[in-house]
């Protein structure tokens, strides 16, 4: 099995956390470095992607000031999403193997499907029942209120086959902060977290340990825990 480095950073700023990505995609790319997942918490911040809408954002200026919430216009897919404290936000750093029968594609549904299901085997091991929904990106699970989503999935994958962006799980996310958005211009559908499923705070470690060993699995890695990214 191929060695993929897990970096469990804790609490980093988004743009840090995105600067750093591009970072270390290019020293994958050029094969100075082996594949990685990062494994972070943000501070409270709206992100809208390729194919963001300003108008799914809610929350006024002036109410984001005195919440402390950032807005970034970032270069994964998708519409505008949340991050915050509680929320397992991880980002893969791998090269994707080509498509069969091209030299150039690579497989980006099939990637996406890939992190959908990591997810799915993560939340099993807490009695979470998590499924995907066709035509839709994302985990989501049935509640009484219907159909919600526990986990977003937002990617990018460069010329030379190197991933970044990821997932965000929700954890112990605040659900409150969903309100000042419609989450990846759903609006017919709500938004969960594990905390709110099992009526009980989740413990962060537990989780980034959870979703790192079934990434191992899906993905084919051999999982090995790293320190002192930041130090580089």
């Amino acid at each position: 099995m191929l060695p993929c480095e897990v970096l469990t950073l804790g609490f980093v700023p988004y743009q840090e956390a995105w600067e750093l990505q591009n970072r270390l995609a290019t020293e994958r790319h050029h094969d100075n470095t082996p594949d990685r997942l990062l494994l972070v918490e943000h501070p409270h911040t709206y992100t809208l992607g390729s194919s963001g809408h300003e108008e799914n954002l809610l929350m006024s200026p002036e109410e984001r000031a005195g919440r402390g919430v950032e807005v970034l216009h970032v270069d994964r897919g998708g519409d505008i999403t949340y991050h915050g404290p509680g929320q397992l936000v991880g980002y893969p750093i791998i090269r994707l193997p080509r498509a069969e029968g091209s030299s150039v594609r690579t497989d980006f549904v099939g990637y996406v499907r890939k992190l959908e299901t990591v997810l799915i085997g993560a939340l099993a091991e807490f009695d979470i029942a998590a499924k995907p929904i066709a035509g839709l990106t994302g985990v989501w699970v049935d509640t009484p209120r219907g159909e919600e989503k526990i986990a977003a999935i937002g990617v990018k994958i460069d010329v030379h086959a190197v991933t970044k962006h990821g997932f965000a799980l929700n954890v112990n996310t605040d659900l409150d902060y969903f309100k000042g958005i419609i989450p990846c211009g759903i609006a017919d559908k709500g938004v969960t977290s594990m905390a709110a499923l099992l009526d009980r705070e989740i413990d962060m470690q537990t989780a980034a340990e959870t979703a790192a060993r079934h990434f191992g699995s899906v993905f084919g890695f051999e999982m090995i825990a790293h320190q002192g990214i930041f130090s580089k």
